[in-house]
């Protein structure tokens, strides 16, 4: 693989294939568990894990088919994933976390709440899935879009062949312009059509008016236990933002116990690429504050 202007990172075997990690912070700490979304990878959260390193032992792993880790003949769908995640925490011997999710990640961390409550110390996420009753709760601009996507044979020629999903999905989904080195680093895992494939699947997964089932089911559930959790939660909410409008993301955090609700100036979906320092400054004091709550007697310092 063509690493370009990113760093080579570690890996794990994991069911036959490898899954690499980004890693920051004392191994002793905590661990906060960063997950990101489609098509990204670890490398977003690059420039927000230098702030919550020093307060908890961050581990950013590239899910599996993304960034550096391995693609293997798998369908690529949600339940596959949860497959490997499972199977990466086991590897790394991670038996409990602060999550902090984007996307595709924050499912699969309300799918691991739900079957692993204890692993859960607290759980940030931002640009969320949700079970969505009908188009009408999707982004109304990408509505068609979106529709494409999930269309046979329509859906394979935009993101497998032209690779719409890096190349514009990404860039107009966030806020700022990303450079040229940054869009580099996104673009090495899918040179080819084949390499695309996880990208391709992941739309076709999103839970939408029923479709697909199981998929729409289970995050359902996990929802559920969502609202019924009293873990500490904190939500960042991007202005207009893209799935979470700041008025969703108000009505949403006042169903949630023990949850906070950080409201971003602006950004679209992606907004760790518009606002690393204001999301890692806000982790890291939440941290710090759960910290102190659970441990009154030990001493931090923001």
């Amino acid at each position: 693989m063509t690493v370009l202007s990113d760093v080579a990172l570690p890996q794990i075997d994991v069911l036959g294939s490898k899954m690499a990690y980004r890693e920051a912070g004392d191994p002793e700490a905590p661990v906060a568990l960063f997950l990101h979304g489609n098509p990204t990878s670890s490398y977003l959260w690059r420039n927000i894990l230098p702030y919550v390193a020093s307060a908890a032992y961050c581990v950013a792993p590239d899910l599996i088919g993304f960034g550096q880790s391995g693609k293997p003949d798998i369908e690529y769908r949600f339940f596959d994933h949860v497959r490997y995640l499972e199977a990466f925490l086991d590897q790394a011997g991670i038996t409990s976390a602060y999550v902090i999710a984007h996307d595709w990640g924050s499912g699969l961390a309300f799918h691991l709440a739900a079957r692993r409550p204890g692993f859960m110390r607290g759980l940030a996420f931002m640009e969320f899935i949700r079970p969505m009753p009908t188009w009408a709760d999707f982004h109304p601009a990408q509505v068609e879009t979106f529709q494409k996507f999930r269309t046979p044979g329509v859906g394979e020629k935009m993101i497998l062949d032209e690779n719409l999903f890096v190349e514009a999905v990404l860039p107009a989904a966030t806020a700022r312009k990303l450079t040229e080195e940054e869009m580099s680093v996104y673009r090495a895992p899918f040179p080819t059509p084949e390499s695309r494939r996880p990208v391709w699947r992941f739309p076709n997964e999103l839970p939408i008016a029923g479709e697909p089932a199981d998929v729409y089911s289970t995050i359902e559930r996990a929802h559920q236990a969502l609202a019924h959790s009293s873990y500490p939660k904190l939500i960042f909410a991007g202005n207009p933002g893209a799935l979470i409008s700041p008025a969703f993301a108000e009505s949403f955090a006042r169903q949630l116990k023990n949850c906070r609700l950080v409201h971003l100036s602006s950004g679209l979906h992606y907004v760790q690429e518009d606002h690393p320092d204001v999301i890692g400054a806000n982790i890291k004091e939440w941290l710090v504050e759960e910290a102190v709550r659970s441990s009154p007697k030990q001493k931090l310092t923001l």
